[in-house]
C-alpha cells in the first residue's frame, strides 16, 4: 500500500470574487458566526479560517472542524445564534490495527506558535496488566513551560485499546488563565 499525504488548499475563488478577505493558506476569513463579512454570505469548512483557542486564527482544514463550522453556519442561516466555540484540533484515525487520536498542539507546533513546550511521554497499559489482554498505549503530553498550561497530548494504541475513546477534547479557557 501506498499513502501520498498531498495537503488541502482552499478554494475560495468565488467569495473572492465576491469581495471577501482571505486569511492564512488563503482562506475566507469569517467571524465566530461564521461570516464572511459579504452581506448575508455564512462560510464553513476547508475554504474558511478557524478560530482555535492556542492558535488565534488558522487554518485547520478537518472534517470534525468543518461539521462544527456546518453546524453554526446553518443555526446563523436559521436566524439563531449559535457561536463556535473555539477548536483545539481533535483527530482519531485507525490504519490497520493501529488506532491514534490527538487534541491541541503537538511539540513542534507549539514551539512555532511561540510557546515554550515541555513534553512527557508514557507507555501504561490500557487496563489493570492482572487483567487478561493488557495492551500498553503510547501517550504524549505537551504543556507550556512558563505557564504550566496544557497545550496537548496525543495517544497511541493497537486496535481494541480504545484509543481513541480515552481523549477527550480539551475543556474551554478558564477564566483566570
Amino acid at each position: 500500500m501506498v499513502l501520498v499525504v498531498v495537503g488541502v488548499r482552499p478554494d475560495t475563488d468565488l467569495l473572492v470574487a465576491a469581495g471577501a478577505q482571505t486569511g492564512p493558506r488563503g482562506a475566507v476569513v469569517v467571524d465566530e458566526t461564521m461570516a464572511t463579512g459579504l452581506p448575508h454570505v455564512w462560510a464553513a469548512g476547508d475554504c474558511v479560517v478557524t478560530h482555535h483557542r492556542l492558535l488565534g486564527v488558522t487554518y485547520l482544514p478537518l472534517g470534525t472542524t468543518a461539521h462544527k463550522q456546518g453546524r453554526v453556519a446553518g443555526e446563523k442561516r436559521a436566524r439563531r445564534t449559535c457561536p463556535l466555540r473555539r477548536q483545539s484540533r481533535h483527530a482519531g484515525g485507525q490504519v490497520f490495527d493501529l488506532v491514534a487520536a490527538r487534541t491541541g498542539l503537538r511539540e513542534h507546533e507549539a514551539r512555532a506558535a511561540g510557546f515554550v513546550p515541555a513534553t512527557s511521554a508514557a507507555r501504561p497499559d490500557d487496563h489493570k496488566a492482572y487483567y487478561p489482554g493488557a495492551q500498553p498505549i503510547s501517550i504524549r503530553v505537551t504543556g507550556d513551560a512558563h505557564t504550566g498550561r496544557l497545550l496537548g497530548a496525543q495517544l497511541i494504541g493497537a486496535r481494541g485499546t480504545e484509543t481513541a475513546k480515552r481523549w477527550t477534547p480539551m475543556p474551554p479557557p478558564s477564566s483566570t488563565a
